[in-house]
């Protein structure tokens, strides 16, 4: 006798472009890899500004319902989880609605703008018992989880550094559009909030809490053009370099930038341990290059992470056949999705809305440091000066 159907799950998508199409392509494939699923995600609606654009969506990817608002999403009755990856402007009031309904939440990241929103929704989450994640899908690659592993077995031994660098080179032409992402009042911050917020996230994940943060800002091109015409100010950052303090003692250095010709989505770390070493570079994600003391060679040897005994190995093809960035995306939702149906819990692996809320109280933290030119301790919210 077999089992019946798994539970159905409503999904919410707000967004459809974007880092919202993996997301959508996410609910599509995730009970289709990981079968049978705890619970099978069903698309019940898209929620967009763009009435035309929204309902392309929600036909594109096989929605039951299309809405230019995202209220309506969220009083939808069929709809038991929000994927918040709308701007950042709507992730707190999003989100908020969603707990207040009871709706579980799976919101893109920065959780917010500011540490006291991220603060407001991870309050409101724990107090509605929801199930609350924040999206950094990059804990989902697998050769991120096997760096992960190697420091929590000791094979790097104390670590002593951590050198960050998220590099893109989106902004280089003075002519890109002015957008959401080039205003305070929306965005939050930049570069930031938009790639650095990452590199935060792994160097949490990976080494521990970071205590203390210096850094230098810079905005290269202060006015862009607008679609309707004129000019937009830009007041926020276009690249950051700064230094990291870790809990354990570890140091550590952070760089993010869209000002690098010929970098399209350069996200690299590197860890130093006193056994060993190990770099990873998301543009050649499924490989890992390791160093290890008690080899005795004298370089790095590269890994290959798509083994059967590695991180989701043989979760999709077998060895040698690698993974795309999407697939992180169906990683994390089938985490999400997991916890939903009461089987496993969002951390460690994954990142909770206080993983969220901590990141959110660093970038803070790396603003001020900037802007007041000096260290700035992180042991608690950080109230920026900003347009809220």
């Amino acid at each position: 006798m077999t089992a019946g159907p798994p539970q159905q799950v409503g999904i919410g998508v707000l967004g459809y472009n974007g880092v919202a199409r993996a997301h959508l392509l996410a609910v599509q494939r995730v009970a289709t890899i990981f079968w049978p699923p705890a619970v099978h995600p069903l698309l019940i609606a898209v929620a967009g500004r763009s009435a035309d654009r929204v309902e392309q969506a929600a036909q594109r990817y096989g929605a039951q319902a299309a809405y230019p608002d995202w209220q309506r999403l969220i009083d939808d009755r069929r709809v038991q989880v929000l994927i918040n990856a709308g701007p950042n402007d709507v992730h707190a009031e999003a989100s908020l609605a969603a707990a207040t309904r009871g709706l579980h939440v799976l919101c893109e990241k920065p959780l917010a703008r500011t540490s006291g929103e991220a603060a407001q929704m991870r309050d409101a989450a724990v107090a509605a018992r929801i199930v609350h994640m924040t999206g950094y899908n990059y804990r989902f690659v697998p050769a991120v989880l096997l760096a992960r592993r190697l420091i929590r077995d000791g094979r790097l031994g104390r670590i002593y550094h951590f050198r960050g660098r998220y590099c893109d080179d989106s902004m280089i032409d003075p002519q890109v559009l002015y957008t959401w992402r080039h205003t305070r009042a929306r965005a939050g911050s930049g570069v930031i909030g938009d790639l650095a917020a990452h590199a935060l996230d792994l160097a949490r994940f990976l080494v521990g809490e970071i205590t203390a943060v210096s850094a230098t800002a810079r905005i290269f091109v202060d006015r862009r053009p607008r679609r309707e015409g004129g000019v937009g100010t830009v007041d926020v950052e276009d690249a950051i370099e700064a230094v990291l303090e870790f809990s354990s003692g570890a140091i550590g250095t952070l760089e993010a930038s869209t000002f690098c010709p010929g970098r399209k989505n350069f996200l690299t770390f590197e860890i130093n341990g006193a056994d060993g070493s190990l770099v990873f570079n998301l543009e050649r994600l499924n490989e890992l290059d390791l160093f290890l003391r008690e080899d005795g060679a004298n370089g790095f040897r590269t890994v290959l992470v798509t083994e059967a005994h590695h991180p989701y190995g043989g979760t999709w093809w077998p060895p040698g056949h690698t993974l795309g960035w999407e697939h992180t995306f169906v990683h994390q939702l089938q985490r999400f999705l997991g916890a939903v149906a009461g089987q496993s819990p969002i951390a460690p692996d994954g990142a909770t809305f206080e993983d969220g809320y901590r990141c959110a109280v660093i970038c803070d933290a790396l603003d001020r440091a900037a802007r007041e030119a000096r260290r700035v301790t992180v042991d608690g919210p950080v109230t920026p000066e900003r347009t809220a």
